[in-house]
């Protein structure tokens, strides 16, 4: 055959790749290759050690002996592939957990067959879904998972908390009501914070809850330095866990609540002038850690506090994974039955709290177990406005302040009117100096009271803002009847 005769290199790659392969784009544009079949998908620009669509490509064609292509050759041929992908229809892919047809959801066990338990809702099986259905994306921090036991009568849920360390009943349920939400692709849940006494196994609890959904390679990290970095190892995986924290930035504090609630990240893509590149998030977080100092309100709203004990019995960590090792299998089935049955029933939302999702999830759980999830709840949500408080003079002086306004009735200044009022009311007739931090503006008072609105409103102080022709004002009102929980004078 004559030099003209031959078949381009490009063609016979491109051909090979569009018999076996899969392509389709994603909202923000990126092209995935999907072996046919097969539920895991690659980007087709992917560079990455766990295997990219550029290597399977070039397996394939040297086993199915097509030879060996250069790489001006198999670079020309995916540029024609990208082009022609971008007309296709778009369809998301996932990490770990994914919606599905009819109500159903899935959860990728990491296997290299693509095999995945679908919860569905008159149970769960193990199945390899149907690639229209379900993308899978994998990373280096896509561990694998066991097949989960069936009919285990619920003993995985008592075997696991028999190896953790929980200090009450009610922070068990709690941390019960948190797996179950991580099998949720939709539900907004708040993020555990594993405290207790040095000795307590924080970081083993911390390890063994995130192992049940990550697999044995799912690990704690230490705090990265900088948002971006962070946001990196969260869109990587599926539960991100922070361990050890002494200290939380208000950075590092606002960017926690976006992983728990969700937010979208946009940087310029990189060998471009204009062009960007956007990453949505929104994953289960974890948090160890014996104090952090003092937790921004908002950032209280979203944290879910489990109390750990000093073990009586100490074990090798050789003998505690093996056991954990061992038993992993029939926990995640157990998991996998009570998120079936908790699903299975009715229960009204509460409408008071700001994470209304999993509060449903714990009423949800309470009628299918009794477990008492929600009172747990209100009651972990109310000490930590205790511990805001606590860390907040200015919230105190605004407390001490409002026990003195009539019960259901309200008072009206300016911002700086207010400011000379509260400062005159901390500093006293002994006139002591005002603490590193203490607004030094109405406006600054303003915006840290718009702060603290959550947690006043819970101790019965309702702060408004509003505009009258003589200008802008704040409004301070006392609740004729207190919430449930008097909070004690701080000083």
């Amino acid at each position: 055959m004559s030099e003209d005769e031959k078949t381009p290199a490009r063609e016979v790659i491109a051909d090979y790749a569009q018999e076996h392969f899969r392509y389709f784009r994603t909202a923000d544009g990126t092209v995935y290759a999907q072996k046919n079949g097969h539920p895991v998908a690659r980007p087709i620009r992917s560079q990455g050690t766990t295997g990219s669509h550029r290597q399977e490509l070039m397996v394939g064609l040297f086993k199915d002996g097509l030879g060996v292509f250069n790489g001006t050759a198999l670079k020309e041929a995916l540029d024609l592939i990208e082009a022609l992908a971008l007309t296709e229809d778009v369809q998301p892919v996932h990490i770990r957990v994914a919606p599905g047809y009819d109500g159903a959801t899935w959860l990728d066990l990491g296997r290299t067959d693509g095999q995945s338990v679908r919860i569905h809702p008159t149970g769960w099986d193990v199945l390899t879904p149907d690639p229209r259905e379900v993308c899978w994306r994998r990373t280096q921090l896509t561990g694998e998972l066991p097949l989960p036991a069936k009919d285990t009568n619920g003993k995985g849920i008592d075997l696991l908390l028999r190896l953790c360390n929980f200090a009450t009943a009610e922070t068990e349920c709690l941390a019960i009501a948190w797996l179950v939400g991580c099998l949720g692709p939709s539900v907004p849940v708040p993020a555990p914070f594993l405290t207790g006494p040095q000795g307590a196994g924080k970081s083993t609890g911390g390890r063994m809850l995130v192992r049940i959904i990550e697999g044995m390679s799912g690990d704690l990290r230490r705090a990265p330095k900088d948002e971006e970095n962070l946001i990196a190892a969260v869109a990587a995986g599926w539960v991100t866990a922070l361990d050890n924290l002494s200290h939380m930035t208000p950075d590092l504090s606002d960017a926690m609540c976006c992983i728990v609630t969700g937010a979208e990240n946009v940087k310029r893509a990189l060998f471009t002038d204009g062009d960007v590149f956007r990453a949505r998030y929104r994953r289960p977080l974890l948090l160890t850690g014996i104090d952090v100092g003092v937790i921004r309100p908002d950032l209280a709203e979203r944290l879910l506090p489990l109390r750990l004990e000093r073990p009586r019995v100490r074990r090798t960590e050789a003998e505690l994974w093996a056991e954990y090792a061992e038993v992993l299998p029939v926990v995640l089935g157990s998991l996998l039955d009570l998120t079936v049955k908790v699903r299975a029933v009715e229960a009204e939302t509460p409408t008071d709290l700001r994470m209304a999702d999993f509060a449903h999830l714990c009423a949800q759980l309470d009628a299918a177990t009794g477990l008492g999830a929600l009172t747990a709840y209100r009651t972990s949500l109310d000490d930590l406005n205790d511990d805001v408080i606590e860390g907040d003079l200015l919230a105190q002086t605004v407390l001490r302040h409002a026990d003195t306004i009539e019960p259901g009735s309200a008072q009206r200044m300016t911002s700086t009117e207010w400011l000379h009022c509260l400062s005159r009311l901390y500093s006293g007739d002994e006139l002591r100096p005002l603490p590193k931090g203490w607004p030094t503006t109405g406006k600054v008072l303003s915006d840290r009271l718009k702060r603290l609105q959550p947690t006043l409103a819970a101790r019965g102080v309702l702060i408004d803002t509003g505009r009258t022709s003589e200008g802008r004002y704040l409004e301070m009102t006392r609740l004729a009847t207190p919430p449930p929980h008097q909070h004690k004078p701080m000083f």
